[in-house]
């Protein structure tokens, strides 16, 4: 169960070596929720660096997707020092990879949406954008509760993505985690997370999980329109209404 919840997030479950020297980045927590699509393979090929191909997961809830979005709602941020960082939101795109010739894989982060003062952020491929959150929840007499989301982009350059979506929650599963997350602009480079979590899968293809009520995503502009033409497919939608992390940068 800890790698399929660490999969929902569409991070690599690669365990960081314990000899390696590290540093502490920063610490967050956040609300997340992350979709997975199965979108044209050439299009998602083109965000990769040289010497990198797809990934594709073989089995759980994001089996056959190749393109992730991850909405990250920021909660709280503290630098290494425990001092507090203004917190963001985030739209982050995020391929599963592998590095040709290597056992080397993960999730990369592929590009992004964030306000200015994020960009281009630790990955380097973030764009600024106007990034907004609407948030609702209502529990009725039973116990019963619904969740409804609505986030809203747009950059400099037209580039716009608006997700709705509506589901019932159900119980989410308790994990940890520590992935290796790289990046499409400087493929050598990559983040460790010692995350925990709870993630509650609403929609799985695979699985065969549907609590959606209602979802609807539109994209228009030139960075990702090519992974939206009509033949895209939503494999998952997974809630993470508690997600906690600490970043470590590796040291040479």
């Amino acid at each position: 169960m800890r790698n399929l919840i660490v999969a929902l997030l569409v991070v690599a479950a690669t365990p960081a070596l314990a000899q390696e020297k590290e540093k502490l980045f920063a610490s967050d927590i956040s609300v997340r929720t992350v979709l997975t699509f199965k979108a044209p393979d050439t299009a998602v090929r083109k965000m990769l660096p040289a010497g990198w191909e797809l990934n594709s997961p073989a089995a759980g809830p994001t089996r056959g997707s190749n393109f992730g979005i991850t909405l990250i709602d920021t909660l709280m941020v503290q630098d290494p020092e425990g001092k507090p960082v203004t917190p963001m939101s985030y739209m982050v795109f995020v391929v599963q990879a592998k590095k040709l010739g290597s056992d080397t894989a993960g999730a990369m982060v592929v590009g992004g949406f964030t306000a200015q003062e994020g960009v281009p952020g630790a990955y380097g491929v973030y764009s600024p954008a106007r990034v907004t959150v609407d948030r609702r929840s209502h529990t009725d007499a039973a116990g019963k509760t619904v969740i409804e989301e609505n986030w809203d982009s747009m950059d400099e350059d037209g580039n716009t993505m608006k997700m709705q979506v509506e589901f019932t929650r159900g119980t989410p599963r308790r994990g940890k985690g520590e992935p290796k997350v790289y990046s499409a602009a400087k493929a050598d480079f990559y983040r460790i997370y010692r995350l925990e979590q709870a993630a509650d899968v609403v929609r799985s293809t695979p699985a065969d999980v549907d609590r959606v009520s209602r979802f609807s995503i539109k994209v228009a502009g030139p960075k990702l329109s090519p992974l939206f033409n009509g033949t895209e497919q939503l494999i998952s939608i997974t809630s993470v209404p508690a997600y906690s992390r600490s970043i470590y940068l590796p040291v040479q």
